[in-house]
């Protein structure tokens, strides 16, 4: 059975290098019999903000609105707006969803951030129950692809950004890991903006051969949730000492007052 994957696209040029990487993935996965689905967000006009109006009809709590309960009762009841149903038929069919973007302030860009607060709704992509190893979406593979304005040297322990794995954190584990995605290790293209040509088509070509055997990649290690405690989250004591002697931290947000361990964010294995 073909894999399905869905590109999350967020730019708004069709001749940035972000569109070309995207294009990249289409050409690519198409090719090997893959069914391939864009969002253009830009495109579409894909709302940003969070708000009442993505509810149909009466909300449960006018006066005083929550969107994370209020939008879960929408979803149960099939009363999400209609642009939110359609990305999320689209994430539920995928196999694979791949978000390409240019690294805005750190993060993703408001369009996209606002795709990830109004399309991973409480209920739909997650729960108290189901979430990290143990998530609706552990079955799914999911990636960021995405462009910086800074250099690789000015993303690391000794740059001035910082450790690019620090970023990327709150990304991987607090939003796609949480939601149980096997998180594929990122596509970093580092400040094409201000490459000469021959690199950026070196980049591209990168890329396309990556995407030969994308579907087949291991994902990175997250820690799972039986490693902690049911109450208050905590990492177990066994668990602890466990690695009590190890060089390293467990990972990037869970480091045990260690140094970080290297890489943790951006290649699988380590």
């Amino acid at each position: 059975m073909a894999k399905k994957v869905l590109i999350v696209y967020a730019h708004q040029s069709s001749g940035s290098f972000n569109a070309a990487a995207k294009n990249a993935a289409v050409e690519v996965l198409t090719a090997q019999g893959c069914i391939v689905d864009v969002s253009d967000l830009y495109a579409m006009g894909f709302k940003a903000t969070a708000t009442a109006e993505d509810i149909k009809g009466e909300v449960k709590n006018a006066e005083n609105f929550c969107y994370l309960e209020e939008s879960k009762l929408a979803w149960e009841q099939g009363k999400l707006s209609a642009d939110i149903m359609e990305e999320q038929s689209k994430l539920t069919v995928a196999d694979l969803i791949i978000f390409q973007f240019p690294m805005y302030w750190f993060s993703v860009p408001a369009i996209l951030k606002g795709w990830i607060d109004r399309v991973l709704t409480n209920g739909f992509a997650f729960s108290q129950e189901k979430r990290y190893s143990q998530g609706i979406f552990k079955d799914k593979k999911a990636m960021l692809s995405f462009t910086t304005g800074s250099l690789e040297s000015m993303f690391s322990p000794t740059g001035i950004n910082g450790d690019m794995n620090v970023t990327l954190w709150p990304l991987q584990n607090g939003i796609l890991h949480y939601c149980g995605f096997q998180v594929l290790a990122p596509q970093i293209f580092w400040a094409p903006s201000s490459a000469v040509a021959e690199d950026r088509k070196s980049m591209l070509e990168s890329w396309r051969t990556r995407l030969q055997g994308l579907l087949e990649e291991k994902p990175l290690s997250f820690i799972s949730l039986d490693c902690f405690d049911d109450k208050a989250f905590q990492l177990k004591p066994e668990v602890h000492e466990k690695h009590a002697s190890k060089e390293f931290g467990l990972t990037v947000g869970i480091h045990l007052n260690k140094p970080l361990p290297p890489h943790s964010q951006m290649k699988a294995g380590c």
